[in-house]
């Protein structure tokens, strides 16, 4: 090396080791800060994530509510049921609205349902039978569309694949419900099926007192990447490849993608968490829900896991059990009163 450009290699080396540049873990808290030759502290940069993320929601005030009823109500009985649209952030959300024919306040539960191809989805569609169920057994339901779907505001693909807004939707839902008259506020729960169940991990990862019970059924991996695979990749969709595009594989930007799995965070989680799901299961393998339920386990998570031995994705035999076992449990974590 010539003498010049050896001075100046030498010159940056210590400008570097002088500035302390590390290149740090981005979920680790900043750590205690080194001192500069004049004794005084400097402080670690704030960790930075992308916008699309699960860190990124964590200060975010995700805002939701006025709730409106659209159209006519449907009287079934012992409940009606109403078309909804509600705020989340800065879009409007559709959805369904059932109601208890019994005086209140009602105890409440969102419902975030499985995918659907957005373009083929209609209101309320998913979820029927535990919509009918909940609201016969004494609990107002919200069905939330997500963003995309039917009545509600358009979002780009790669948004929707990426599944995080509907986190934020379902946020949102809890909140509106919070502002009706015939909810009561502190006995609002979470149930997810399949997507959805990925979807309620998120939303009690990224705000984890939005509820104090939580259901998921047949659910979807807690490591995105799992669902992406299996999924997204075969279908070679044109947002699939757009992220990948975007933000690298797995092997180029690891960080990427576990910032977009609940399971990467599951320490942030305080709602109880019941996970129901059939060893049988061919969409949603048993091996990804044991695998949540150790990882959730691990990082002091509250979760219980009960498997169905003969059971697959759907539920065909033991669909009524499994139902009286979700509004058990969150009978029993809301303090509802038979």
């Amino acid at each position: 090396m010539r003498p010049a450009l050896a001075t100046i290699a030498i010159a940056i080396a210590v400008a570097l080791v002088s500035a302390g540049c590390t290149d740090g873990d981005k979920r680790a808290e900043p750590g205690p800060a080194g001192t500069t030759t004049s004794a005084t502290p400097t402080p670690s940069p704030t960790p930075t994530y992308d916008s699309r993320s699960l860190p990124a929601m964590f200060d975010d005030d995700i805002t939701g509510g006025d709730l409106r009823r659209v159209g006519r109500a449907q009287d079934f009985g012992a409940y009606t049921r109403q078309e909804v649209r509600y705020r989340s952030g800065d879009l409007t959300i559709s959805g369904l609205l059932l109601v208890p024919n019994r005086r209140g306040p009602h105890p409440a539960v969102v419902l975030n349902h499985g995918y659907i191809e957005p373009a083929v989805y209609r209101n309320g569609q998913g979820m029927p039978r535990e919509q009918d169920y909940l609201a016969r057994a004494g609990y107002v339901v919200l069905h939330t569309d997500y963003r995309g779907h039917a009545g509600s505001d358009n979002v780009d693909a790669i948004e929707l694949e990426l599944r995080l807004g509907y986190a934020r939707d379902a946020i949102a839902g809890v909140k509106a419900l919070r502002e009706l008259d015939e909810v009561n506020p502190d006995k609002i729960g979470m149930l997810g099926r399949s997507m959805g169940g990925g979807v309620t991990m998120n939303a009690l990862v990224a705000e984890p007192d939005i509820v104090k019970a939580a259901v998921v059924h047949s659910s979807v991996s807690s490591r995105f990447i799992d669902n992406f695979r299996r999924w997204t990749e075969p279908n070679r969709s044109a947002a699939g490849t757009a992220i990948v595009r975007r933000w690298g594989s797995i092997d180029d930007n690891p960080t990427f993608w576990s910032d977009l799995s609940p399971r990467s965070y599951a320490s942030r989680v305080e709602a109880k968490l019941l996970m129901i799901h059939g060893a049988l299961d061919e969409s949603c393998p048993v091996s990804w829900a044991r695998a949540t339920e150790r990882a959730f386990t691990d990082a002091g998570a509250d979760v219980d896991l009960v498997v169905y031995d003969r059971e697959g994705h759907t539920f065909a035999r033991e669909w009524a059990d499994k139902m009286r076992r979700t509004v058990r449990f969150l009978d029993e974590r809301l303090g509802v009163r038979r």
